[in-house]
């Protein structure tokens, strides 16, 4: 019976793995809130390439970490969180969408959580922080590739 109980909770846990992301069905602003809140909190973290903790981030990784603080489960890699997100116009970015960019070989390699107006919050590049953003700046807005949500209805 025991043994059964932890097969069950392994394979359940298996499983989980295996999903797509969670995405929560309602939002009512709180989530939006928190991970705006959450990522706010971070401002000023060194840039860390392949870093997904508060000692330093990558920005795929800072962006996995606010939203898993926050319950939602995204993949690590900005390509497959591009890829997995529900893509949206840029008309209709809410705060905490994510915001992606063609910095590298004309690929999808940077991503920011949108913030308001022309304002993200990201982990930009090795020797910077986790700082604020304005995709009205040229180099931003020439880089810009799409958004996506993974908050709401999906």
């Amino acid at each position: 019976m025991k043994t059964e109980r932890i097969m069950s909770t392994t394979t359940l846990a298996i499983v989980l793995l295996l999903l797509p992301p969670a995405v929560s069905g309602v939002d009512n602003g709180d989530t939006r809130d928190r991970i705006l809140e959450t990522a706010k909190k971070y401002l000023g973290v060194r840039y860390n390439y392949g870093g997904m903790g508060a000692g330093g981030f990558d920005c795929s990784g800072f962006v996995q970490f606010v939203y898993r603080e926050n319950g939602i489960l995204l993949p690590r890699s900005t390509a497959a969180q591009f890829e997995r997100g529900k893509k949206i116009g840029l008309d209709n970015v809410q705060p905490g969408d994510l915001l992606f960019f063609k910095i590298y070989r004309g690929r999808i390699s940077h991503v920011g959580i949108y913030v308001s107006g022309s304002v993200f919050i990201h982990a930009p590049s090795s020797g910077k922080r986790v700082s604020f953003a304005d995709m009205k700046t040229e180099y931003w807005k020439k880089r810009f590739a799409g958004a996506v949500t993974y908050i709401g209805k999906h």
